[in-house]
């Protein structure tokens, strides 16, 4: 394992709540951010969590989840007025509609004289106030450390395609690795063949993109690489128990295997990355593509530690 470099993922941490015959059955601490920050957690990576929370019971699980996970909490997180829900209601069939109660916004950052790496995407990207403040951050950090986005497009929270891409493509522009799956890419950019896609974010600033495929793995791409130096990796041969925080879980693996072979980490760690070849880059994809075949052979968004992924 490289030199440990603090990391720090900025986005939401909420309560994820099943209902059923409209009453609330179950709930658990979700937020792709915050399955990130668990997933690199439990690789062995220091990290810490902005987030925005109320003063609440629910506030309260969040943050023993946390503490559980070794995610340091960033000071100010319990701000909101209230914890934000995401209502899952499950019908007969089993199939699941959503309901959302969010509050978000960025906490005072701090000092973050230690922090090498930078992540964030989902909602808390993207909705207002907080997406234009996590920007902003973003701006600022990215001199010091580098930066990973994910955009885990929510069609029903953040408007039509025509309205978020800017948004998107504006994060991209300052993020060093870009990961989402195939059905963002359907969504974003109806129609679009995915190298195409994958050469447009690196003409943006990204020196590695990846899309994820589900079961049929991942295909990704370097900066310099032309359409034909696409590389796919398949998916890891498992048992799928469900899929909830796979793609949270393929990100965590991603960042975790970039920092272990000193390509995220701060400014020199940028050039060593924009330097790289596809080649270079194959075993932390796939890292992040058995990091989520261990996740989905479980129930929930479970994050593997390094015995589990043998490393």
């Amino acid at each position: 394992m490289a030199e440990r470099t603090a990391v720090l993922v900025v986005g939401e941490a909420l309560i994820d709540a099943v209902v059923q015959g409209g009453e609330v059955t179950g709930e658990h601490v979700g937020g792709s951010p915050a399955n990130v920050a668990f997933g690199v957690g439990a690789l062995g990576h220091d990290v810490a969590l902005a987030t925005w929370i109320g003063p609440d019971d629910r506030g309260e699980r969040i943050l023993a989840r946390c503490a559980d996970a070794g995610v340091t909490v960033v000071p100010g997180s319990t701000g909101a007025e209230r914890t934000s829900v995401a209502y899952a209601s499950i019908d007969a069939r089993g199939q699941a509609t959503y309901r959302f109660d969010l509050t978000w916004d960025v906490p005072d950052l701090g000092d973050t004289s230690a922090i090498g790496h930078v992540h964030t995407g989902s909602i808390a990207a993207t909705i207002e106030p907080g997406g234009s403040h996590v920007v902003e951050a973003i701006r600022q950090l990215r001199g010091q450390a580098t930066v990973s986005y994910d955009p885990n497009m929510r069609p029903t929270l953040m408007g039509s395609p025509d309205e978020v891409r800017a948004r998107v493509e504006d994060l991209i522009s300052l993020s060093d690795v870009v990961k989402a799956s195939d059905e963002d890419i359907q969504w974003l950019y109806p129609g679009a063949f995915l190298p195409d896609v994958l050469r447009l974010w690196g003409e943006l600033g990204a020196s590695v993109a990846v899309i994820t495929r589900g079961g049929q793995g991942a295909v990704y791409a370097v900066r310099t690489a032309s359409t034909a130096e696409v590389t796919t990796v398949p998916a890891k041969a498992t048992t799928v128990i469900d899929t909830v925080g796979a793609g949270d879980s393929f990100m965590a693996g991603l960042v975790s295997g970039l920092l272990d072979a000193g390509y995220l980490g701060g400014p020199d760690a940028r050039e060593r990355l924009r330097a790289a070849g596809i080649d270079d880059l194959r075993p932390c994809v796939d890292r992040a593509t058995a990091t989520s075949g261990v996740t989905v052979g479980h129930a929930g968004a479970y994050a593997p530690t390094r015995a589990e992924l043998g490393i």
